[in-house]
């Protein structure tokens, strides 16, 4: 079909897929039969390209990024963003036939809400999808791939792992396996050790780890886990808030088993998230109700007293940590 819309948090995928299309539609001229347009210049030079024939080729492709045409809200007014949705809608009705033998329509947007001109791009036959981040089992099995392509093989757990280290993003994984597959070399073999010295953990396999740690009230490496976070350049406010915020999760957790509630519901995690309830219930049992609440209780007034000027945060933060630990 002639009109594509695309949204949904993995990028990797929906690229692969633009790529695909682009593919499939042959030689492209920039300015000509190809145009690319992102939140900047697309209400002015939207509608003038899809109504302006690429000379000398059948088709033209159109690709526009972050537009807000699909959604009530954006990030910022845009001008002029109403008007051209209802334009776009009415020439999308009127004109299809002639888009269909004369236009490929790429919209790329970050989500997409059930509006009038996603409806008529739907009744018009229009591919819209939605590329959500997959399951951890859908993931290993693209990792475990590669490193078949490659031949290299990976301890058993290793790439369950590495999924827990550096988070779900397809793109980072790939990325992260590649340097694996590279230090492994063919015929060679990917450990967990390896994924501890190279890969990139992210702040919240971070925040797991010094979560741990503080169940275990082993203060120098809850410390050493939140030097390792100032070091790799976290701002010492966003992990406050992420302390703040796992913490909420294990207490949301421990009541939801306290009055046998479905902690995924409680959590309102995303199918493709479900894998961590199993960490934050094994995390959970290391705290008490109280002390979660206690903990909860001096981070907010952390956060206040901070921003009064009444203390440093970092000197706070570990005060905290050494408070619980003691």
């Amino acid at each position: 079909m002639s009109i594509n819309l695309y949204y949904g948090e993995e990028t990797y995928l929906l690229e692969t897929a633009v790529k695909k299309l682009k593919k499939e539609f042959g030689e492209t001229k920039q300015g000509i039969n190809y145009i690319e347009l992102d939140e900047e210049n697309f209400i002015n030079n939207l509608m003038p390209e899809i109504q302006t024939p690429s000379f000398g080729y059948p088709k033209k492709m159109i690709i526009a990024k972050n537009t807000g045409l699909f959604k009530k809200e954006t990030k910022k007014k845009v001008t002029g963003l109403k008007e051209l949705r209802d334009t776009l809608e009415k020439y999308l009705k009127e004109n299809i036939e002639i888009i269909n033998g004369t236009l490929e329509l790429i919209f790329i947007e970050d989500s997409v809400e059930k509006l009038n001109i996603t409806k008529t791009v739907e009744a018009l036959g229009g591919t819209i999808k939605n590329f959500e981040q997959e399951k951890p089992m859908q993931i290993q099995k693209r990792l475990e791939a590669i490193c078949k392509a490659y031949k290299v093989t990976p301890e058993a757990g290793t790439l369950n792992y590495l999924i827990e280290t550096s988070g779900t993003s397809l793109q980072e994984l790939i990325n992260e396996i590649r340097k694996q597959i590279e230090y492994a070399g063919e015929g060679g073999t990917i450990t967990k050790k390896s994924i501890d010295d190279l890969a990139i953990k992210t702040l919240d396999s971070n925040i797991f780890n010094l979560t741990d740690n503080l169940g275990r009230k082993d203060i120098a490496k809850a410390l050493q886990n939140l030097e390792e976070l100032l070091y790799q350049k976290e701002p010492i406010q966003k992990i406050l808030i992420t302390l703040y915020n796992h913490f909420k999760k294990l207490y949301i957790i421990k009541l939801s088993e306290k009055y046998k509630k479905d902690p995924s519901e409680a959590l309102n995690l995303k199918p493709n998230q479900t894998f961590l309830i199993t960490k934050y219930k094994t995390q959970s049992r290391a705290f008490g109700e109280i002390d979660l609440r206690n903990i909860l209780n001096e981070l907010i007034t952390l956060d206040t007293n901070y921003k009064l000027g009444k203390i440093d945060i970092n000197i706070g933060l570990e005060a905290i940590l050494c408070r619980y630990c003691s």
